[in-house]
């Protein structure tokens, strides 16, 4: 009887790990590479920080297969992206194009670096004054 129950779990688990493989046939080995590389362009809703290429998520999942159709229907890959970001938001793709509404993330950090670098360049002119100021005092 144990035995029995053992190799039922046992092939339950590996129909399962077998349905979680998606394949997909390409008509050409350039389709499968735009298949590849929308895969990482485009970012998981779900997910922190993961391309649909690489989360196991049941809607990048959704979304890979998504794009799959699409690429079979012949859409480009602006054509694509265009159809996540009107589904899912901006939010869709790691490489945002530059406009008033990623200004903030395009230039942000730069702009924090240089504010950064001024202020420590002006704390130390003000240490060095002070230690200059104390000195001639003696």
């Amino acid at each position: 009887m144990n035995k029995s129950i053992l190799i039922a779990c046992l092939l339950s688990v590996s129909l399962c790990l077998h349905a979680a493989i998606e394949t997909y046939q390409f008509d050409s080995p350039e389709q499968e590479a735009r298949f590849r590389q929308l895969g990482y362009e485009l970012r998981c809703p779900k997910c922190q920080n993961q391309a649909i290429g690489d989360s196991d998520a049941e809607i990048s999942g959704d979304l890979r297969a998504e794009v799959y159709r699409m690429l079979k229907d012949g859409a480009t890959d602006d054509e694509i992206k265009e159809f996540m970001v009107a589904r899912y938001g901006r939010y869709v793709l790691y490489n945002p194009p530059l406009d008033k509404h990623t200004l903030i993330l395009w230039f942000g950090p730069a702009v924090l670096l240089i504010l950064g670098g001024i202020f420590v360049g002006l704390r130390i002119r003000q240490s060095k004054k002070a230690l200059e100021a104390g000195e001639s005092q003696t």
